[in-house]
């Protein structure tokens, strides 16, 4: 399978370590305006989805993370 992204994993890790639904992300992500649903997200965790620039960083914000945190790399 083709990676649509590269920072899906990311996103999940930091969601999940901060105890926060994909319906709670969602729902933060679109107080800024951006329209993502939950499957959306779940593509965008899961690297099937391309992320858009603007996502990204309504992503980060929802989170209350630096961007830079959703394009780190992980330790395999």
């Amino acid at each position: 399978m083709e990676r649509k992204n590269i920072i899906g994993i990311n996103v999940k890790s930091i969601r999940k370590n901060k105890n926060c639904t994909q319906k709670d992300l969602v729902a933060k992500i679109n107080l800024q305006g951006i329209q993502i649903d939950e499957p959306m997200l779940s593509r965008i965790e899961s690297e099937k989805r391309p992320v858009l620039d603007y996502e990204a960083s309504a992503i980060a914000n929802a989170l209350k993370v630096p961007i830079e945190n959703l394009f780190k790399k992980n330790k395999l």
